[in-house]
């Protein structure tokens, strides 16, 4: 039995005092690490499966970190992670207090830029490029991003702009046909030829001006580090195409590319994934809107879906199943999604728009600009709204209620349960005057029977959940429940404000005129929040009760599971009473 060279590979220096030939079986090892820790702990799979002959490769040419490596989203950076000093601590990755999902600078100096949204690579690595050559530096740039993200408009630009540059970067195209969901698009299309051989017309990266090599086999080492040698003593931009598989070495991973991408727990010897509760759970808030659509767009020829690069993940598949005439993927394209559905609606149509939460911030001008300035009725579906857990701060929905309240003409709508987006999502496509943004967040509701009659929501009116005396809390969206149980033994008046925009007014003068302490709270960030809505609605009307603002502090909150980061900021059902109780 060949005795194990992981165990003595902590640092990329050690890796490259191997030969050649150790490398394939170093390969198979940390193939076997990353299943095994992945199995009991979960997070990404499939992406750094399909990347270790890679990773191995680049590390083993490159002088890391003096040469900048930069991964592109970093679902695929885990063997990045192993072979770079955290092997030992690989095990609390995405846990509380262990280390990021993601590449993060402040971790490691290998890590040598922070990524969690996709196709930011290339304009990273240009701009580490350019800063080396004005510094007289002699350094390797090597950005890696996959086949779906090159297709999204930022790398474009990247690509644009370094192709009349003399900038030594390497661009390396990972092409296996599938981000989270399949890739889309033209451009996939193309690389589909290319990889077959049919591809008759010029290629567009050599138009570029890159210097384009490939396609090659992504797995096969020797062929890697040979290339890799070679494009190393050439200067300027340079793109190498290489083909692998995603989830490479767990032959259910190979098979379900999509459910394998994050599993969850699984057995790490058969690849089978762990069986989950077979009790009868309440719904994700994904499937009742991806539900949701499916009914209304039955009845109503008007609706569009459209979603950018997510279609499992939204649930927005339900009706590219169903209606694929009137469902679109358009690819990680969020400013496109969005101005797409603007076009859409000028002609009478009704599109529904999902795009998470922390990706819908990549189209804020498209939003001002394109939707809100013309008043455009586009109904924008935010999913992942709030904390999101494991992911971390480069996933939090923590922003959206801050960015989108400064906009004029836009409904800002929150649901507390599965009913309300049901509801909401009906009472949008009845014909609203402008735009509205549904928030709603990550997970499971917590109503069973949640399937039933729609009723139109009232534009503007909130509801009152408890009547109680002196002190009223306000809350915004799901996070009512935290304060449901935690009012639940207290004389305390609680208000489901629902819409952040516009607020209900007549409801608040009631409110400041009946109760001397108003708590808000909300799962977005208290920074030009909620809470400051009800800030500003107090000052305006000259109102002098004592205000508590609850919710996201003013700093980017780390990875844990949403109920530990809630218990950290203070918005858990314990905290809630707990604060309650001191004001009472």
């Amino acid at each position: 039995m060949q005795k194990s060279i992981l165990e003595n590979i902590n640092l990329p220096q050690d890796l490259r005092l191997l030969n050649s030939e150790d490398l394939p079986h170093l390969a198979k090892e940390l193939r076997e690490f990353i299943i095994n820790i992945v199995a009991t702990k979960e997070g990404h799979l499939g992406a750094s499966l399909g990347v270790v002959e890679l990773t191995i490769a680049l590390h083993y040419v490159f002088n890391t970190p003096e040469d900048l490596l930069i991964w592109d989203v970093g679902h695929q950076a885990y063997g990045h992670k192993i072979l770079t000093g955290r092997k030992d601590v690989f095990h609390t990755n995405r846990q509380l207090g262990g280390i990021s999902g993601f590449p993060k600078r402040s971790e490691s100096e290998f890590d040598t830029f922070g990524v969690g949204h996709s196709s930011t690579s290339i304009s990273a690595a240009l701009g580490m490029a350019i800063a080396s050559r004005l510094k007289g530096e002699n350094k390797h740039h090597i950005a890696v991003i996959g086949d779906a993200s090159i297709a999204s408009g930022m790398a474009f630009e990247g690509l644009n702009h370094a192709g009349v540059t003399d900038a030594n970067l390497l661009v390396i195209l990972n092409d296996n046909a599938i981000g989270i969901d399949p890739s889309v698009g033209a451009l996939k299309q193309y690389l589909t030829n290319v990889k077959k051989g049919t591809q008759k017309r010029n290629n567009i990266i050599e138009a570029l001006n890159f210097d384009y090599s490939g396609p090659i086999d992504g797995h096969d080492l020797n062929k890697m580090i040979s290339e890799l040698e070679r494009l190393k003593t050439l200067k300027g931009p340079k793109l190498l195409h290489i083909v692998t598989t995603k989830g490479k070495g767990l032959k259910q991973a190979e098979a379900d590319q999509v459910k394998y991408h994050a599993p969850g727990k699984f057995n790490s010897v058969t690849g089978e994934l762990v069986a989950k509760s077979t009790s009868k759970l309440p719904p994700k808030y994904q499937d009742v809107f991806g539900h949701t659509i499916v009914e209304l767009a039955k009845q109503n020829e008007k609706i569009i879906g459209i979603t950018p690069a997510m279609p499992t993940g939204s649930s927005l598949k339900y009706m590219m199943d169903e209606i694929p005439e009137r469902a679109f993927d358009v690819g990680i394209a969020e400013q496109h999604a969005v101005t797409l559905a603007a076009g859409m609606a000028t002609q009478g149509l009704i599109p529904f728009c999902n795009i998470y939460s922390t990706f819908l911030q990549r189209a804020f001008d498209q939003i001002i600009h394109d939707v809100a300035l013309q008043n455009l009725p586009v109904i924008f579906c935010l999913d992942r709204a709030g904390l999101v857990g494991e992911d971390g701060a480069t996933h939090h929905g923590v922003f959206d209620i801050s960015y989108l309240n400064c906009i004029p003409n836009l409904i800002i709508f929150a649901p507390r349960n599965e009913m309300e987006l049901r509801n909401i999502m009906y009472t949008a496509q009845l014909g609203l005057d402008g735009p509205i943004a549904i928030r709603y967040p990550r997970g499971r509701g917590a109503i069973l029977n949640w399937k039933r009659p729609f009723t139109k929501i009232e534009i503007g009116k909130a509801a009152q959940l408890k009547k109680g005396k002196q002190l009223a809390v306000l809350s915004i969206g799901t996070i009512a429940k935290n304060v449901t149980e935690a009012i639940a033994n207290l004389e305390v008046s609680h208000y489901d404000m629902r819409f952040v925009k516009p607020l209900d007014e007549t409801l608040l003068h009631s409110i400041f005129k009946t109760h001397d302490t108003i708590i808000t709270i909300e799962d977005n960030v208290i920074k030009s929040g909620f809470g400051s809505a009800i800030l500003e609605f107090s000052a305006t009307h000259n109102y002098k009760n004592s205000i508590k603002v609850l919710g996201i502090p003013d700093g980017f909150i780390e990875h844990g599971s949403i109920n530990e980061l809630q218990q950290i900021i203070g918005i858990d059902p314990i905290s809630l009473q707990q604060f309650i109780n001191n004001l009472l």
